[in-house]
Parts: structure tokens; sequence; C-alpha cells
């Protein structure tokens, strides 16, 4: 019986030391803040080569108010200015760009970086549709107009034989 406190009296002393270790391992030490509001986003972040984007961006709250740079190898370098409490910018991502993805780096005065990801597209557009026509209007104007002059001459050759054909009734009926 005595082994089994002296057991237990050692194991809560253990415990105890682990404990008051681990409280003052977590209240001594400092908290990791640098950074924590350092961010870069591009919208939209998917664009074809040609259009503009707009960047937003953040120095850690107390250093929005200076300018900051953005690079990418989609634009070049950029200047973001303060602009309500972040830093924006808008870009034109050149024409002849690529497609792929491109890393957008901020780098701020203070140290701190963020990074994020632009997809460049380069879809080839048509310059116009394709000619497919109106339906029985697709091989012209003739075309158009001999289906028109084809249907009036139906509807005309209907009536004509609806009025025929009455006269016929009554002479028939008698």
């Amino acid at each position: 019986m005595q082994r089994i406190r002296t057991i237990n009296r050692a194991l809560s002393s253990v415990l105890t030391l682990l404990a008051l270790v681990g409280a003052f391992v977590l209240l001594s030490a400092a908290p990791a803040r640098a950074g924590e509001n350092t961010f870069v986003e591009v919208t939209p972040n998917s664009a074809q080569a040609g259009s503009r984007v707009s960047i937003k961006a953040s120095c850690d709250n107390d250093n929005n108010n200076r300018q900051s740079s953005v690079h990418s190898d989609a634009f070049g370098n950029v200047m973001l200015r303060p602009d309500r409490g972040f830093l924006t910018g808008q870009v034109t991502i050149p024409g002849d760009k690529p497609a792929g993805n491109y890393a957008v780096d901020l780098r701020c005065d203070n140290g701190q970086t963020a990074s994020t990801t632009l997809t460049v597209l380069n879809m080839a557009s048509p310059s116009k549709g394709p000619a497919t026509g109106g339906g029985g209007m697709a091989g012209g104007h003739r075309t158009g107009s001999l289906l028109v002059l084809g249907g009036v001459a139906l509807v005309a050759t209907a009536i004509m034989l609806g009025m025929a054909g009455g006269r016929r009734r009554p002479g028939a009926g008698s």
C-alpha cells in the first residue's frame, strides 16, 4: 500500500511540473504577430491577356499609409497607393503575354512580404461569328424571296380552291 502511495505522489509531482512548464512556455512566448495582416490579392485572379486587373494589398495595418510595390512576370512592377486603409492599384496584362500561372509578390517597407497567383488566359477570340444565316435564308436574298413568293402563292391557291369548292356545294345539294 505504501508503494502505491509513493508512485501516486511521484506521478502527481511529474504532472504538476509538466503543467507549470507548459504554462510558463505559453505565457512567456511572444505572440507571432509579424505579418498577420499582410496580404495581396488580384481580382479577377484568372484574366485574359490584354485585360485589366485590380490589386488590393495590406502591409500590416500600421503601414498602409505608404506606397508599396507589387511585382509579377505577368505585368512587371506596379506601385500601390493608400486607399481607405488598404493599398490598391490597377494594371493591364500585356496582350501578348503567354498563358500560364504567374506569382504576384508584395514587398512592404516594413520587410513583410506576401504572394498570390495570377492565371493569365490567352484564348483566341474570333473576329466575327459564323455565317449560319437565318434558316431558309442562308443561301442569300433570292432564296428567301423565292420562299416568300412560294408561300404567298400556296396560300392564294388554297383560298381559291376553298372558294371554288364552296360554290359547288349549294348546287350539288339541290
